[in-house]
């Protein structure tokens, strides 16, 4: 049975759209440590170097949480799994046990996602939080979105999986963005846009209202990323959000 835990996720929205809705994306304890300089809003745990969602192992992400020590929340990714419910169920509780705030998790298409939704509902009324990832130049079925509500997920995103194809708002049109901001927001559902996102992209999106904005290329080195952090870029980008 999918439960709907609507009310509880009411809180957690609201925490997190007074801050200044920035995401980036870090592989290292030293790169968290940049991001948190910098007052980045939320520092999202991945390996580009592995996917769109590559995984840190599960160690390194709860060390990494240990050293933040609770002062910004902390998201971590499960990696580019295929669509078997026991795989991500598994994957999930060994991410949550890590003591990570948000657990984001890729929703491949043409693969069937009712049967992982619905075991991934058992984990939604206690602690664990859990970000659908869906991709925007994949043609995601956006009528989901009340499906994962439902099912007690705390939030939504759009990302790209082929990151050669361009920034999130080159691969879908803001219109179709702006419905999926609205209808996130409509079930109470966080909501997050990502993809390539570089400065330009930033003007254009802002008044989406989007809950956050996520970097990862656009922080790097020569926009690379794979590259390590860069403080200049990301302080660049930090401003635009203010």
């Amino acid at each position: 049975m999918v439960m709907d835990h609507t009310s509880d996720r009411t809180k957690t929205k609201r925490e997190i759209t007074r801050m200044n809705r920035m995401l980036a994306s870090v592989n290292s304890l030293e790169e968290a440590f940049i991001a948190l300089h910098f007052d980045v809003d939320i520092i999202d745990l991945k390996q580009p170097a592995l996917g769109a969602l590559g995984a840190l192992p599960a160690h390194q992400v709860q060390a990494i949480v240990t050293h933040l020590a609770n002062v910004r929340p902390v998201s971590a990714t499960v990696g580019d799994l295929p669509m078997q419910a026991d795989v991500i169920f598994n994957a999930v509780q060994e991410m949550a046990n890590t003591g990570v705030d948000y657990i984001k998790i890729g929703f491949f298409p043409d693969q069937d996602w009712s049967a992982v939704i619905t075991k991934l509902a058992t984990l939604t009324s206690g602690a664990i939080q859990l970000i659908a990832v869906l991709f925007a130049d994949q043609q995601p079925d956006l009528s989901s979105i009340e499906q994962f509500s439902k099912a007690g997920f705390t939030g939504i995103m759009l990302d790209t999986m082929d990151k050669t194809n361009g920034s999130l708002s080159k691969v879908m049109p803001l219109a179709t963005l702006q419905h999926f901001v609205q209808t996130a927001q409509h079930h109470q559902l966080l909501c997050g846009l990502a993809g390539s996102l570089r400065a330009d992209d930033i003007p254009a999106l802002l008044p989406l209202q989007a809950d956050y904005l996520g970097f990862r290329g656009a922080l790097c080195e020569q926009q690379q990323r794979t590259a390590e952090l860069d403080s200049a870029a990301l302080m660049r980008i930090k401003a635009l959000l203010v």
